[in-house]
């Protein structure tokens, strides 16, 4: 008779665990914003005001416009909070409400849809040829642990907005691919090909920073 190893049987009840509490604090959230709790507004933007303005600032590359958007973005939480379930995490929520008012404020200032940059079809946007396991360390990983911060911010800047949005999400807010097609409203395929080649674009600029600076 097969038996399961303690260590294998440990990690997946973790797991499970960790899985349980996320999923408690999600219906928490919901729960609280229905009841237009204050405090637990107070509380959500102490927890995600620093991630929340990070995604802005590198979607809109304005400081400005993201912090009149970060102001946007919490006043539609406090006006819709009970659209929220809490069936999926609520920074998965809150970065698409960030991402959709920034294509409303596009489009008004534009008189053209955002929602065409973000969703244009292209040979970028191929379904790429192979799956890669979600659960483990990205390339970028990797890179940013022996890279500086400041060198990273700006070859994210230096990308185009489809890629370097994945990547930031992926990256910065370690979003899981599932949770990314969510916010960005595209298929999986589509979230992983923008990965592996926003990954690939950005990789000779933090390896190679002295010849980047040269030019």
């Amino acid at each position: 008779m097969s038996t399961i190893p303690v260590q294998s049987f440990c990690a997946n009840s973790e797991a499970a665990a960790a899985v349980e509490q996320v999923r408690q604090e999600s219906l928490a959230i919901s729960q609280g914003l229905k009841r237009q709790d204050a405090g637990l507004l107070d509380e959500l933007i102490v927890r995600y005001q620093h991630r929340l303005l990070r995604y802005l600032l590198y979607l809109s590359g304005n400081r400005e416009q993201a912090e009149d958007l970060f102001q946007e973005v919490w006043m539609r939480v406090l006006v819709r909070g009970a659209q929220f379930n809490g069936k999926s995490r609520f920074e998965t929520w809150l970065f698409t409400i960030a991402r959709n008012l920034l294509i409303d404020q596009r489009r008004k200032r534009t008189m053209s849809s955002l929602d065409e940059l973000f969703e244009a079809g292209g040979d970028d946007d191929r379904p790429m040829s192979f799956e890669v396991a979600d659960n483990k360390p990205t390339p970028l990983d990797h890179l940013s642990s022996l890279e500086d911060r400041e060198r990273v911010a700006r070859a994210l800047l230096d990308m185009d907005t489809l890629h370097r949005e994945v990547l930031v999400l992926r990256f910065h807010e370690e979003m899981s691919l599932e949770e990314i097609a969510k916010v960005t409203r595209a298929p999986l395929s589509t979230v992983k090909s923008r990965l592996y080649r926003g990954m690939a674009m950005i990789r000779p600029k933090l390896e190679h920073p002295q010849s980047q600076e040269a030019v």
